[in-house]
């Protein structure tokens, strides 16, 4: 097996645990990390966002298969599956992620889900008919942001 998919496995198996120390160990200081809730996290900022999304937790499983990198890229599929603390609403979130190296560590991390699916099962019925909305799309992402805020902030 590829060093870098060894990378991606430790990475995984430590978010299966809820480690999200032993997740930030597998990023560069600079990495990119991208997905269609936190868009543009940068260094710290993705690490962060583990550290938070681990903490706030609730019924978490998931499950990754079809590891795959080289010197230069990777992807790993996954699917998480927890319940969304603002709804009380069980989550199966099926995720594609991409990732490029550097030094041995991840540099760039993008995550692709649909984020309409995510919104019917996360909101219900305001997900149905609005997820699909730049609108819904936006207060998503502000709300993530601001949650990250605070979260970071009261580290």
């Amino acid at each position: 097996m590829h060093q870098n998919a060894i990378l991606l496995t430790n990475f995984y198996t430590a978010f299966q645990r809820l480690d999200a120390e032993a997740m930030a160990a597998c990023y560069t200081p600079d990495v990119s990390f991208s997905d269609p809730v936190f868009p543009a996290l940068q260094g710290a900022e993705a690490a962060d966002m583990w550290r938070m999304l681990a903490k706030r937790a609730q019924k978490f499983s998931l499950n990754f298969d079809q590891v795959e990198a080289d010197d230069q890229k990777g992807h790993v599929h996954w699917v998480a599956r927890y319940t969304f603390a603002q709804t009380g609403k069980t989550v199966v979130n099926d995720i594609h992620a991409t990732f490029e190296f550097r030094d041995g560590k991840i540099a760039r991390h993008t995550d692709r889900f649909d984020l309409w699916r995510w919104a019917r099962q996360a909101l219900g019925a305001k997900g149905w008919l609005l997820g699909w909305s730049s609108l819904v799309r936006n207060a998503i992402q502000a709300q993530a942001a601001k949650g990250l805020k605070q979260f970071r902030e009261a580290r």
